[in-house]
């Protein structure tokens, strides 16, 4: 089995770029992630890794109307390496989110008008976008030990005394 899954939480580093196809839509922007450490009698040290996110399609539209340099969000998605020749010949290399989801965190910033409660979270599907209060769902069904299909047991007749050690 093999799993290509990215899910970053930053900043927006620059506003969108967005490019027009004849039947899509694309943009990029870097997002910034941050990670503070104290090393041993040392001063707090904060490291940033910059990271360049491609979204398509409808995601592409979002991120065309409500993301902005300095937003909050959280992307998930896939890695994608690809190659291109500069103007001077030389191959260069480059490493991409493509974006899956996308999740608007934060305050909304002054100006943007919004519509809804809470925070936006959109994914790329067949159908479009899927918009709502999380990016994330609970499962459908319950799990078969809580199905309630033999006898409730009672909690109450167990040893209350736990060796746990806190």
């Amino acid at each position: 089995m093999s799993f290509n899954k990215v899910i970053l939480v930053g900043n927006v580093g620059k506003d969108p770029e967005i490019r027009r196809f004849e039947n899509n839509i694309k943009a990029s922007f870097s997002l910034a992630t941050s990670e503070t450490y104290t090393p041993k009698g040392g001063d707090r040290v904060t490291q940033t890794e910059w990271h360049n996110i491609v979204a398509w399609r409808r995601l592409a539209e979002l991120a065309e109307n409500y993301i902005r340099k300095g937003t909050q969000i959280l992307v998930e998605g896939k890695l994608r390496y690809r190659s291109y020749d500069d103007r001077d010949g030389n191959k260069r290399y480059i490493v991409e989110v493509e974006a899956d989801v996308i999740q608007l965190l934060g305050r909304k910033p002054d100006g943007q008008n919004q519509q809804g409660q809470g925070n936006q979270g959109y994914q790329n599907s067949n159908q479009g976008y899927q918009g709502g209060g999380q990016a994330y769902q609970a499962p459908s069904q319950p799990s078969s030990s809580m199905s309630g299909d033999g006898p409730a047991e009672d909690l109450s007749a167990q040893d209350t005394a736990d060796d746990l050690p806190f």
